[in-house]
């Protein structure tokens, strides 16, 4: 039998996006605010020294 619902399946995607940023001669100011850094519901960082 086929789904009786089929119209009300929901869709759903992920996307996947990376960025690299490499920071040289990094100040313990600079590292302590991005420590700090408020990112939006979502989003992940790594820090790695």
């Amino acid at each position: 039998a086929t789904f009786v619902h089929k119209d009300s399946q929901d869709q759903f995607e992920q996307r996947i996006h990376k960025r690299l940023i490499e920071i040289f001669d990094v100040s313990p100011r600079l590292l302590e605010a991005l420590k700090n850094f408020n990112l939006p519901a979502g989003i992940e960082a790594q820090i790695k020294l």
